[in-house]
């Protein structure tokens, strides 16, 4: 007879008798391993937040106020621009002036040839000559009562024709001569010599430089922060930096990016700077309460929020935690960052940051202190040098009278 068999036979029947006869017993053998674990547990928990003390170095910090900044890409565009046209038909008489002079308000920079306009002139202000006698004459014999009134009244019109006429040839004869509208610089040649001008003809394009307008874009959720007369500066690609005023902002944003044109001027005595050059522009912001850490002291938190860590008393005032704050970067300068979102005063984790949560018991040192603490151990460590260098000396001194 094989044993195997019976010996399992054997077993089989002693789990059913007791998984059937003897349940509660095991359900009571249960409840005591789940009543042991859930001690131990308890254990574990009463005696883990000790364990889990971290300890960090704090920077205790006070808001103070700062300037910001809106950095923009942009580029100078000059403050005017024309391109001077003819009013009138004619032919230009005048010497070209080339592109990159300067010219003066009222220079002349086209004259056009005169044709027979001197004596349409001549005849137009004999024709008033005759109108105004035909109506001082027709005007006694109605008030006479020897002429009509509507003779009277055709000739005052034909007087006013008259003026009109006059009028108007000595108006195309100041146009024979196209003058700068404002101080500036010729960005082309004007007509040459021999050109016929078609009313609407360039004779020149002309631009003025001084001052030097700064045109950027800014986003759609920072266009409010920007204000007419805030300060603003920019540095160009040639390296030459300048200082102005906003003077415009848009209520319109542009369709196709969505961002909002932005003006300031700036001086530019001598026309240094020229039109359309890449800038970098810096518009200053109303200032704002900020803290200054170090850009290390930054993290994020499990949703990703960029923040730093800071240390809270606890209630009972045994201990601190640590706690979370959300933070908004105003400016970055060397050495550390500006940033908003803190209490007026608070001490910000500046190392072990990085190895504490939310609520996580912490044991913290000042920065200031652990500094001092670290002077005091120096201090130490070479008073203990100077004593074991003063008795090494005095030992050396009684072995060599020993060995007189």
């Amino acid at each position: 007879m094989r044993p195997v068999p019976i010996l399992t036979a054997v077993l089989v029947g002693l789990f059913l008798y007791l998984f059937v006869m003897e349940r509660g017993f095991l359900r009571a053998l249960t409840g005591a391993e789940a009543a042991v674990a859930e001690a131990e547990a308890d254990t574990e928990a009463a005696t883990a937040p000790e364990a889990r003390v971290v300890a960090v170095v704090a920077q205790r910090s006070r808001a103070r106020p700062v300037d910001s900044g809106l950095v923009l890409r942009g580029r100078t565009e000059a403050s005017r621009r024309v391109d001077v046209r003819a009013e009138i038909t004619g032919r230009v008489v005048s010497e070209p002036i080339r592109r990159g002079a300067e010219v003066a308000a009222g220079d002349v920079l086209c004259q056009l040839d005169p044709g027979t306009r001197p004596a349409r002139l001549a005849e137009a202000e004999a024709r008033l000559l005759e109108a105004e006698a035909n109506e001082r004459a027709s005007a006694q014999l109605a008030e006479r009562g020897f002429g009509a009134e509507t003779t009277a009244i055709a000739r005052r019109a034909a007087l006013q024709a008259a003026q009109a006429m006059v009028e108007q040839a000595s108006r195309e004869i100041e146009s024979l001569e196209i003058r700068a509208p404002f101080d500036g610089l010729l960005e082309d040649d004007t007509a040459e010599l021999g050109d016929l001008l078609q009313p609407g003809a360039v004779c020149a394009s002309l631009i003025a430089n001084d001052p030097i307008k700064l045109v950027g874009f800014v986003t759609e959720d920072a266009v409010e922060r920007v204000a007419v007369g805030a300060p603003a500066g920019a540095r160009l690609v040639t390296g030459q930096e300048v200082r102005g005023r906003v003077t415009f902002v848009a209520r319109a944003a542009d369709p196709a990016t969505r961002t909002f044109r932005v003006e300031a001027e700036a001086p530019n005595p001598n026309a240094a700077i020229r039109d359309g050059i890449s800038a970098e522009i810096l518009i200053g912001l109303p200032g704002a309460e900020a803290h200054r850490v170090p850009l290390s002291a930054l993290t994020l938190d499990d949703d990703g929020r960029l923040g730093v860590r800071t240390a809270l008393a606890d209630e009972d005032g045994d201990g601190a935690r640590a706690a979370f704050v959300p933070v908004s970067i105003i400016r970055d300068e060397p050495g550390g960052v500006w940033i908003s979102g803190l209490p007026d005063e608070a001490d910000v984790i500046v190392v072990g940051q990085d190895f504490v949560t939310e609520g996580q018991p912490i044991r913290v040192t000042l920065r200031e202190e652990a500094g001092a603490q670290a002077v005091r151990d120096d201090d130490a460590d070479a008073a203990q040098s100077m004593r074991e260098e003063a008795e090494n000396t005095a030992q050396s001194v009684r072995e060599e009278a020993g060995a007189r």
